[in-house]
Order: structure tokens, then C-alpha cells, then sequence
């Protein structure tokens, strides 16, 4: 339902399209993990990225959902040899730019316009993880699924007769990787929303049927949706 591009995306594809060729990346394919030296910042051109982390005993977490016309920056800008903070991992087909790190860095450094875009989406990125985090430890584990499933009507929610349909496929341990919670519990909410017609699930997709309920209940704030996604 909203836009998911910024000004630095379109600066850097500008930039670098007559430098780089668009790579095809099949579904299921693992650009980088966590800790591994950081070669290249990413354009996503199309398709479906997801960001997260293991953790030490295997769970994994998803942190961010990437669709289409996204900056992959996960490391930590201009340090010596830095290292990936997270893992990606492709889950549909992708084409993308691959743009080698210090050719990325010294463009923003010498193109002030770049240098503005890049620190405006920066913001944004920061109060958008600061929004999730607020949501969880107010809300708990079941308003955190709650917003979850907002942010996922803003990032892909289309509207039909029957509500919104996020028009992502999801299963049900997805989602729950989405909200650092077990599926055991998530299936509990999904269903106590499904009994009271908020929610529908079908071929691995959710339509919310009462998008004001899930607002109600976490007190949403009713942000733009440049912060209010799972980008």
C-alpha cells in the first residue's frame, strides 16, 4: 500500500546501472551472513529479501522484509574492514546491483546530494527499528504480532472485497520468525483472530478483514508508511 523507494535509491541507481550488469538470483540463495567482511552493498531491482539473524541455539529471526526498489546497506558505513550485521537470504527470484562497498562509500562522500539522501533514509531506517522495538516491549508477544501484521498490510497490502490481502506468501513459523516469538503462540493468536473474523489465511496469504481492531489493540499511532513497514 505504500511507497518503499527513497531518493537514495534512485541516486545510486542513476550512478551505478552503467557501471554494474543486473544479476538474476534464484529463491533461496544466501547473499551474506552474519560476520562475513562486507564486499558489496546491494540495490534490490525486484523481488523479495529477507534480513535476520541466527540465533545461538538455530532460531532464526527475520528483522526485515525487502521488496522491490530497496538499498541493502547491513554493516556498519565507513569503518575499516567492516563485517555483515545480519544475514540475507533471497526468498523469491531477485535481480539486483552488486556494488562494491568502497566504490559505494566514495560516491556518497564526494556527491553531497547522495550524502543527503543517504542520511534522510538513514533517519527513517532508525526511527522505523526504534517503532518495532516499542512495539514489542509495550505489547507484548501478541500485540507484537498485532503490528506485525500492520506493518504488513503498509509494505504489501492490497485492498480487495474482503479486506487487505498482504500479498506475501507466509507460513505460519515466517511470521512468527517476523515477531521473535514460537509458532506455537503465534498459531494461538492467529486462530483467536481468525474465530472473531479479523483475519482470513489462504494459500499461504492473510487478508485482514478489520485492520482497526489490530490498530486499537497495540494503540497504533497511525505512522506514515515509510516507518510503518517491514522494510
Amino acid at each position: 500500500m505504500g511507497e518503499t523507494s527513497y531518493p537514495i535509491y534512485h541516486k545510486l541507481l542513476d550512478f551505478f546501472c552503467k557501471l554494474e550488469s543486473v544479476q538474476k538470483i534464484k529463491a533461496g540463495t544466501v547473499l551474506f551472513q552474519e560476520k562475513d567482511p562486507t564486499h558489496y552493498i546491494y540495490l534490490l531491482l525486484k523481488g523479495t529479501i529477507a534480513i535476520g539473524r541466527v540465533h545461538v541455539r538455530g532460531k532464526e529471526f527475520i528483522l526485515k522484509i525487502y521488496n522491490d526498489q530497496e538499498v541493502i546497506v547491513e554493516y556498519q558505513l565507513f569503518k575499516n574492514n567492516p563485517h555483515y550485521q545480519f544475514f540475507a537470504k533471497t526468498l523469491t527470484d531477485c535481480e539486483l546491483l552488486a556494488i562494491n562497498r568502497e566504490q559505494f562509500e566514495d560516491y556518497v562522500l564526494t556527491d553531497p546530494e547522495a550524502m543527503n539522501a543517504l542520511v534522510s533514509w538513514l533517519s527513517t531506517s532508525y526511527l522505523k527499528a526504534q517503532m518495532k522495538c516499542q512495539d514489542l516491549i509495550m505489547n507484548g508477544k501478541k500485540g507484537g504480532l498485532y503490528s506485525i501484521l500492520i506493518r504488513l498490510c503498509n509494505s504489501y497490502g492490497i485492498m480487495t472485497k474482503d479486506g487487505i490481502l498482504i500479498d506475501i506468501p507466509l507460513t505460519h513459523q515466517e511470521l512468527a520468525n517476523l515477531t521473535y516469538g514460537t509458532r506455537e503462540v503465534i498459531q494461538r493468536s492467529l486462530k483467536e483472530l481468525r474465530e472473531i473474523d479479523v483475519i482470513s489465511y489462504e494459500n499461504q496469504k492473510f487478508t485482514i478483514k478489520n485492520l482497526q481492531f489490530l490498530k486499537t489493540a497495540v494503540d497504533c499511532q497511525n505512522c506514515p508508511y515509510e516507518i510503518c513497514g517491514v522494510n
